[in-house]
């Protein structure tokens, strides 16, 4: 077994013990994480919270049934990204809403406003990708996981995540191609 999986097994023990010190060091570890994965599949950064509370409340109930053979923050991904989906069902489509436009916090500097231009450019075509296609993307893109990692929350093979991954990049350039100018800076 892993040192990883050691370590989550230990701090696991101590959740279910119920050390609240244990569980406050899973959710600073992972919150972020986890809202920036839901609020990337639903758009709403309310209900991106309440998929990370939700998700961090599966875990404290079942933390005495824990087996070690998995990491807890894949575990955690894996949990946040089913409650995500269903929220999606819940509202009663697949299909995404456009991109919140978001307040610019330093619109007197070019560069930062730049910066924030790009980035709601991307997140707005990110939105429009398919949720399994966006899904992908964000955990291995913007949470850093593995492929093995991202394919193990989203329940399908490495093969299909990378197929995703394809797919999901080329329609993020397809949506984002007339805007290069604009994202790229002023070209010579």
């Amino acid at each position: 077994m892993s040192d990883r999986k050691l370590l989550d097994a230990e701090l696991m023990k101590q959740v279910a013990a119920g050390d609240q010190s244990a569980c406050r060091s899973l959710v600073e570890q992972h919150l972020r994480g986890l809202v920036g994965l839901s609020y990337r599949m639903l758009s709403d950064m309310a209900a991106a919270e309440d998929v990370a509370q939700e998700t961090f409340l599966r875990l404290w109930r079942t933390a005495n049934r824990w087996k070690p053979e998995a990491r807890i923050s894949t575990w955690l991904y894996h949990v946040a990204h089913n409650l995500a989906i269903d929220e999606i069902r819940r509202r009663g489509h697949m299909s995404d809403q456009e991109a919140p436009d978001t307040p610019d916090p330093s619109a007197n500097q070019y560069a930062a406003q730049h910066q924030t231009q790009v980035a709601d450019q991307v997140e707005a075509a990110l939105v429009q990708l398919p949720v399994r296609q966006r899904t992908a993307i964000t955990l291995v893109h913007h949470q850093e996981l593995s492929n093995i990692e991202a394919a193990e929350i989203m329940e399908i093979s490495v093969d299909a995540l990378e197929s995703l991954l394809a797919r999901g990049r080329r329609k993020l350039k397809e949506l984002l191609i007339d805007r290069r100018r604009d994202l790229v800076g002023e070209m010579e």
